[in-house]
């Protein structure tokens, strides 16, 4: 190859913005163009020469390198997520691709990478998180950026509060966000599951007893509410208590004490009560199997959860939430989830909520040994879906996933496409381009009372 031949491609190179290298049989590199030496922070000639591991320390160059993959396989890798380590020792995130290089004669006589920096991505990415992030809690759902909004207000407040939500919905994590942003964040939280233990075991975890108060009461044994003083005491499933034991609540929540069984004094209770419920107190009320009295106690302040079915839009984030916390427990770099994978999620209507989810993408990490989680990884119940969707979801079925995502926003919205647009981030002229392209036939109302053209 003459001088001016390889001058004239080192300015092609150049003059592109990823980042590009090549190596010879022996993992040198031989070309190292300016895109790669910003990104990494290496002078290309201080590159050119060195074995490409010892330029990029990168997070697969240990064992799963991509670009050996290819030169052992044939097979090219393409938008690969990895993190670099650059000049100055810094973290930096970016997509590679890796392909073959062959000579005039068509012989292998090395490889090729290119590589993207992700940086800026990951900053959005980062900054869309938090903005949708609340107390380890992912939505840009309306009413659950209500929620959000008010958790803060609520915690700083000693009131009774009740979360109301199917399971799965995220009633805990409330619960907890509510304690810690409370005056009280540096006692303890305790938790009761009043759906898991019988009336007669429930009486004495939440109340403690007194040494000789049964057979076996040894010595005194402190309840959970003597557990959580000074601190906050979470009652989950407070719908499945009995008629007699919520007598005892009822007193506990309006005189601030409680008797242990076989006590023969009352106990002070400095304890903030937060309740949850995946049942309607209402129509227990009217049935006759919760207690009136006791269901205004709790309901102070009520929070009601909205199930995924509602809120299809958080999938995505929630997706990348999940992947990314499996990421950081188990040490791997799974990219995400696979375009059929993302359209058989959005066409589920999650009755598990968003445990459901979190479960389904753990099954599907597991499974997975590539870089995307596809059809293959998930629970069969949901494989068999995909199945019946067809194989081709990348186009139809990806634009009705858009198109119910679009629709149910500006229906939320009473057909206001500046108040959709908002809900969904996006500007309203990007709207109006989607609503033409995905074909979508909307009321001519448009939320503000006058009739669209």
């Amino acid at each position: 190859m003459g001088k001016e031949t390889a001058g004239f491609e080192d300015i092609i190179l150049d003059s592109i913005s990823d980042g590009v290298f090549t190596v010879d049989g022996e993992w040198r590199i031989t070309s190292f163009n300016k895109a790669a030496k910003r990104i990494t922070g290496v002078p290309r000639e201080a590159a050119v020469g060195q074995r490409c591991c010892e330029v990029f320390r990168a997070s697969i160059c240990e064992g799963e390198c991509a670009l050996r993959a290819t030169l052992e396989t044939g097979e090219p890798v393409i938008n690969k997520a990895i993190y670099i380590v650059n000049a100055d020792g810094e973290t930096v995130p970016v997509s590679i691709s890796t392909a073959i290089l062959k000579d005039q004669h068509d012989r292998m006589i090395g490889g090729v990478e290119t590589f993207r920096d992700l940086s800026v991505v990951e900053e959005l990415r980062k900054e869309i998180e938090q903005r949708h992030t609340f107390a380890d809690i992912v939505s840009q759902n309306k009413k659950m950026l209500r929620i959000f909004d008010i958790v803060p207000t609520v915690a700083e407040s000693d009131s009774t509060v009740l979360i109301e939500g199917a399971s799965g919905t995220g009633k805990e994590l409330v619960a907890r966000a509510i304690h810690n942003l409370s005056p009280r964040k540096d006692g303890p939280l305790v938790t009761v599951n009043c759906g898991a233990l019988p009336d007669t075991l429930l009486e004495s975890e939440l109340f403690g007893y007194r040494a000789g108060a049964f057979t076996d009461a040894r010595k005194d044994k402190p309840g959970r509410f003597a557990l959580a003083e000074e601190g906050t005491i979470f009652l989950d499933e407070i719908g499945d208590v009995s008629p007699a034991l919520q007598a005892r609540l009822l007193r506990v929540i309006q005189e601030k004490e409680y008797e242990p069984l076989g006590g023969t004094g009352s106990v002070r209770a400095d304890v903030r009560i937060v309740a949850a419920t995946n049942r309607d107190l209402e129509e227990l009320v009217e049935s006759g199997s919760f207690r009136r009295d006791l269901y205004y106690r709790i309901n102070v302040v009520r929070i009601a959860l909205p199930p995924l079915a509602e809120r299809k839009e958080d999938i995505p984030l929630l997706v990348e939430h999940f992947i990314g916390r499996l990421n950081a427990l188990r040490g791997r770099e799974i990219a995400g989830v696979s375009p059929q994978v993302m359209a058989v999620l959005m066409n589920h209507d999650f009755p598990g909520n968003v445990r459901e989810l979190e479960n389904v993408l753990e099954h599907g990490f597991v499974l997975c040994r590539s870089n995307f989680i596809d059809v293959e990884h998930l629970p069969e119940y949901l494989a068999s879906r995909a199945d019946k969707m067809g194989p081709s979801v990348e186009g139809s079925k990806l634009a009705d996933v858009e198109a119910r995502l679009v629709y149910d926003a500006l229906r939320r919205n009473n057909w206001n496409r500046s108040a959709a647009a908002a809900e969904l981030g996006i500007h309203k002229t990007t709207l109006w381009r989607k609503l033409k392209r995905l074909g979508l036939d909307l009321p001519q109302q448009d939320g503000r009372g006058s009739r669209r053209g």
